[in-house]
């Protein structure tokens, strides 16, 4: 018999445990999302208005993304009851963007192990930044356009409460931060400029103060240089009769040509300024790939006053980081986004971690930084492995002092218990029909009546996460379905059947944590 078969007497339609990873599980967001949380979801998720931070500890397939998706959901619906003070929320999960740029710091002989040991806390800031800046930016330029999680713009951003300072801080992380790849950077500035209507016909006059400057000079000393040589002056003074004549006619174009270009000093001087601080910023954010000449090019659209007093990161350190995250909330604050709040998921699938514990370490320990975790108007929802807390609880009493875990709200296991997956099957089993002449279906009608729901709740409390539980019901379904033909459907599992395949996956698991050293 086929299982399509056996949920079809059931009332179901399709198969409610073949998906495993809530990214693609369309049963678990189209229904479950709304229904079925872990028992620490209110620990977890707090405050919308007065976002907190939380750490998360589960093994794989314990629901780590689950909760993800359901914290985007939530603050969605909260987004769109409160469209005047709404968090904006940073999804950061894809870390191969900035692993990418962070690498080609280094030389491609370097280990990764010693590539990440670089890593430090004002790098995940810099992602941090990019990630909110290249956000709002869309946001303001494309609000119809694009989507971002929990994003629900039912009406413009209204730019025009910005002052002067906070535009001009705006285009500056723009500047520094934004990687958008819609279109040039230096076109994106200038339409953000515009809509902000930053540069007024005074600013635009100062930035090309310079090349009037050098224009009308240039053109000055050349008429003096006309009126001189008609006069008779060089003659009077020079001799360009002869071999040597010719040598000192050379000097003196050489000289006319220095003179010539005084006046464009100025400009020059600003070029070299500018390309000397794009190039420091260049070499300065590691996680964000910037090409020097178009960072030169942004700075220099700056005027000057408002060019000097600009926060520019051009240090390897935390302290500008932080300053240049306090602008960015305080534009953010009067945009009408009080807060933020950052979720860290999927930290064990960038490319160059490939699931490892000691190299997820290296990546999560400079955001286990109390001054980063605890900043004011800024909540981050961590969701890490299980093998990642067995790390900390050896590191030294030093480490404790700097992450001070015990005031993140912390949630050191997230396994679940035999009735809450029990609820957890029951839910998809919902989600998929409506039963049988209308009554929902559960999922202790699959089995034998001699198995009875208390060993099935002690059983499922062995596979301890919804992954495992969904991995062993289809290999159950399938065991079962395959021992009968389709003339002879057999609608109930045996307690032959249920032990066996329960006791086979069980050591299946346990052999694969032993090899990855988990227990």
């Amino acid at each position: 018999m086929k299982i399509k078969d056996f949920f079809e007497h059931y009332g179901i339609i399709g198969n409610p445990f073949a998906e495993e990873d809530a990214q693609t599980d369309l049963v678990f967001k189209s229904h479950c999302i709304k229904t079925t949380f872990h028992a620490a979801w209110d620990k977890l998720f707090g405050s919308a208005s007065e976002p907190s931070t939380s750490l998360v500890f589960g093994e794989k397939g314990s629901g780590k993304t689950a909760l993800r998706l359901q914290m985007v959901r939530a603050l969605g619906e909260y987004n769109a009851d409160h469209p005047d003070s709404r968090p904006l929320v940073i999804e950061y999960d894809d870390f191969n963007p900035y692993l990418d740029a962070f690498k080609s710091r280094f030389s491609r002989r370097r280990a990764p192990e010693r590539i990440l040991d670089q890593l430090k806390v004002w790098d995940h800031l810099d992602a941090l930044l990019s990630l909110g800046t290249t956000q709002l930016v869309d946001r303001i330029l494309y609000p119809s356009e694009v989507s971002y999680p929990a994003a629900v713009d039912v009406k413009p951003i209204p730019v025009e409460r910005l002052s002067r300072h906070q535009k001009r801080d705006l285009l500056m992380l723009l500047s520094c931060y934004d990687c958008s790849r819609s279109e040039e950077p230096q076109a994106r500035w200038h339409r953000l400029a515009k809509k902000l209507a930053f540069r007024s016909w005074k600013s635009c006059l100062g930035t090309r103060r310079e090349c009037v400057f050098g224009v009308v000079g240039s053109l000055l000393l050349f008429l003096l240089l006309v009126v001189g040589w008609r006069a008779g002056w060089f003659a009077e003074r020079f001799d360009f009769s002869g071999f040597s004549g010719l040598w000192t006619a050379v000097k003196v174009l050489v000289a006319c040509a220095v003179v010539l270009t005084l006046p464009w000093i100025p400009r020059a001087w600003k070029f070299l300024c500018r390309q000397w601080k794009a190039r420091q910023l260049s070499r300065s954010l590691y996680v964000i790939k910037h090409r020097t000449g178009t960072l030169r090019k942004m700075l220099s659209e700056f005027p000057g006053e408002d060019y000097v007093s600009l926060p520019l990161p051009v240090r390897r350190e935390s302290d500008n980081r932080y300053e240049l995250l306090m602008r960015f909330q305080n534009i953010l604050g009067v945009l009408g986004f009080p807060g933020m709040i950052v979720l860290v998921d999927r930290v064990d699938e960038p490319y160059l971690i490939n699931g490892s514990t000691p190299l997820m370490k290296l990546l999560v320990w400079p955001m286990l930084d109390n001054k980063l975790l605890q900043h004011p108007g800024i909540g981050f929802k961590m969701l890490l492995l299980d093998s990642l807390l067995r790390l900390v609880d050896k590191e030294s009493k030093e480490f404790h002092e700097r992450s001070r875990i015990d005031k993140q709200n912390l949630v050191r296991n997230l396994d679940w218990t035999g009735p809450s997956l029990m609820d957890v099957a029951n839910a998809r089993l919902t989600a998929c029909g409506s039963g049988q002449n209308g009554t929902p279906t559960t999922i202790d009608q699959f089995f034998d009546e001699t198995i009875g729901r208390n060993r099935l709740v002690e059983s499922f409390a062995k596979l301890k996460v919804p992954r495992h539980l969904f991995k062993f019901l289809y290999r159950l379904l399938a065991t079962h379905c395959s021992a009968y033909p389709d003339g002879e459907p057999a609608w109930k599992i045996s307690p032959t059947t249920f032990e066996t395949v329960l006791a086979l996956y069980l050591k299946e698991r346990e052999s694969a944590e032993q090899q990855l050293g988990v227990v």
